[in-house]
């Protein structure tokens, strides 16, 4: 399917899949789609200021991951302190003002945003000792440093996460006004500023302190990991695996964004930058646009989801559950097996439906070769996933794990770190947690309003309320809320936001923390591809060159499991393997789900050994919805329904002659 053509572009895309013109073009996207990557572009002194000013804000975050973490609001201050200062001194106060010169404006804003952060590092035990009560310096400098982390995330997350903080502070404002259940006795403007400012409930609460501590060191690594060429390696090894399979990049897209997924914390990072290599790719061979766009959206989202190394939000969600990260990271694993297995079936039956080929094998990288030089740098994540097992907190695995990239990438020369590199992986770590501290610290806010005025039981409430005390008309208001909060907003602070305003309520129909918010995080996630705001979606299309709103379309129908399979977690917990379930019965729920996911792709796709009648199309999903719950009468039922339609294919297989007429005629 490939002409000779197509074979020499082939092998120019990977070997150059680092080479400028893709860096180049994933920059350029991410800058359309990416709020955070608006950044400033500086040259000379300044350049050098920021590069040397965002290494410091690395070394402290591994000095204090090596030698212990300050008292909290010392070590959350200093954190915040670095991201608001590089903040200011990146992100211009609008798109249209230049980003090649630095704003006198935003240096004082950096000072200013600097020096309130450090006044509760430098007067920590006097604060301590007011006992929580506000002095006239306290209520200022808090105004001020409530008035600026407002302004920066608007700069660096995006106005909609700004407009949600300020309505959370008018609320905790005007509460006496608020007629019905939402009213509350309402609070002063010093009493307000004083929980923001001085107390771990605000500003420098719990989001901030994950961020100042697991979350650093993990962003940290992934930086190191990216540096060391692990990326590539990834995209290579995904060729290999599956590249010369029916319909071969869509493959490569799904095998690739799973892997990238690891090092990646966003989904719009995570679709740019291995998109601008694969979605050219898929389109050569035969996929449409918005098709190849919405494969790889899908594909890039579910990394966020991936165990072993889930994104940031998995880590505040073991703050806030108060549970080993571990547990997290097991009970994500069928759900994101169910989410891929999906995503697989649907673009190899659509690769099917198509008649497309994989990629000749003399055009793919050489095993041997691609493992020489790089199956060693995927040692680093073995070694993290063993230290999580073994106990040691996620950071000191993080701490570790980032000496082992460094040790094990000098063991060959094409992957040795030097002091460039080094420096650029200090420098890149710092950077790509600028928008997640300032994330943090907003949420911060949205948190200590709902703490104050217990505004999160009020909602959990409504919510409830509308849903007439029924659990599942909860999840639908739930996934919802979650699907229209997360929209354009970062993985970490769309978190935040659903699990102080969503979940609790989910937990009161006594499903478990764990399946609460691992529901909502499934859904704020898959904003990130859902019309009409997905942004992931929209920067897929625009490699692609395709209509967003269809490639938007084409990635919910790829990623339906998404849209299925938290459902049936909060039903069938044991999903999750929450307490300790027979090996055999979980080895069911593992094969009748798979199954399940299976007959859901089939059915979307309108595919599986010939074109999908409509009357197979219904029981194929009738057949996915009774094997996903894992029961014994509906596996029973989703079994047999699966199996007539297996047998229906097979006798009555009489498309397939007509659909190779046609490609051909084309």
């Amino acid at each position: 399917m490939i002409s000779e053509g197509g074979r020499n572009i082939m092998s120019f895309d990977t070997k150059s899949f680092n080479a400028t013109e893709n860096e180049a073009a994933a920059e350029k996207m991410l800058e359309k789609f990416d709020k955070e990557s608006t950044f400033r572009k500086l040259a000379g002194k300044w350049n050098i200021f920021i590069s040397l000013l965002c290494v410091a804000f690395s070394v402290f975050q591994t000095y204090t991951a090596a030698f212990g973490v300050f008292p909290a609001q010392i070590q959350r201050s200093i954190h915040l302190a670095f991201a608001l200062s590089l903040g200011f001194l990146l992100y211009p106060v609008t798109s249209k003002k230049s980003r090649s010169k630095m704003d006198p404006i935003d240096v004082i804003l950096a000072l200013i945003s600097a020096a309130a952060c450090l006044y509760i590092t430098v007067y920590y035990h006097d604060i301590m000792m007011q006992g929580g009560m506000a002095t006239i310096q306290d209520v200022v400098l808090g105004s001020v440093l409530v008035l600026l982390v407002l302004e920066a995330t608007r700069r660096v997350v995006g106005a909609p996460m700004t407009v949600v903080a300020v309505l959370f502070l008018i609320y905790a404002k005007v509460g006496p006004y608020i007629p019905g259940f939402m009213g509350h006795r309402g609070f002063s403007v010093e009493r307000i500023i004083s929980h923001m400012y001085i107390s771990t409930e605000g500003i420098f609460g719990l989001p901030l302190g994950v961020s100042a501590t697991f979350v650093f060191m993990f962003v940290l690594f992934g930086a190191f990991l990216q540096k060391s060429g692990l990326g590539k390696f990834f995209i290579d090894l995904s060729l290999i695996l599956a590249g010369h399979r029916v319909g071969g990049p869509a493959k490569v897209s799904v095998f690739g964004s799973c892997l990238f997924g690891t090092i990646s914390g966003s989904s719009v990072a995570n679709t740019v930058t291995t998109g601008v290599f694969t979605i050219p790719l898929m389109k050569k061979i035969g996929y449409p646009a918005a098709f190849a766009g919405g494969v790889e959206a899908a594909a890039s989202t579910g990394g966020q989801i991936m165990p072993p190394i889930m994104g940031a939000a998995a880590f505040i969600m073991a703050q806030f559950l108060g549970i080993a990260y571990v547990k997290i990271a097991v009970a994500a694993t069928l759900p994101a097996i169910l989410y891929y297995t999906g995503v697989w079936v649907m673009v190899h039956m659509e690769g099917k439906r198509l008649g497309l080929k994989g990629i000749p094998r003399e055009d793919l990288p050489d095993l041997k070769q691609t493992l020489a030089e790089g199956a060693h740098l995927f040692l680093p994540i073995v070694i993290i996933v063993y230290l999580l097992l073994k106990g040691y907190t996620p950071m000191t695995s993080a701490l570790i794990s980032i000496i082992s990239t460094v040790a094990v990438a000098m063991l060959r020369k094409n992957t040795r770190f030097t002091r460039k590199t080094l420096f650029d992986a200090l420098e890149t770590g710092a950077r790509s947690m600028i928008g997640v501290a300032i994330a943090c610290g907003c949420a911060g806010i949205i948190i200590g309003v709902v703490t104050l005025s217990g505004m999160g039981l009020k909602i959990a409430n409504g919510i409830i309320y509308l849903a007439h005390g029924m659990l599942l008309p909860t999840l639908l208001l739930t996934m919802c809320a979650s699907m229209i909060l997360g929209m354009g907003l970062p993985t970490t602070a769309k978190y935040i936001i659903l699990a102080t305003m969503a979940a609790p309520a989910i937990q009161q129909f006594g499903v478990p923390d764990i399946a609460a918010h691992l529901f909502i995080l499934y859904f704020g996630i898959m904003a990130d591809i859902t019309p009409p705001v997905a942004l992931a979606a929209f920067a897929a299309s625009g490699i692609a060159g395709s209509h967003p709103m269809k490639t938007g379309v084409n990635a919910v129908k790829i990623a339906l499991a998404g849209f299925i399979v938290p459902y049936a977690f909060v039903y069938n917990p044991e999903l999750l393997f929450i307490g300790d379930p027979p090996k055999l019965l979980v080895c069911r729920f593992v094969i009748t789900a798979i199954l399940g996911t299976f007959s859901l792709a089939c059915a979307a796709s309108g595919y599986w050994k010939r074109d999908l009648k409509l009357v197979e199309r219904v029981m194929l999903f009738a057949s996915s919805f009774c094997l996903i719950d894992p029961k014994g009468f509906t596996d029973a039922a989703g079994l047999g329904l699966l199996i007539a339609v297996y047998l229906s294919q097979k006798f009555f297989s009489n498309d397939r002659a007509r659909i190779d007429i046609e490609k051909e005629g084309a």
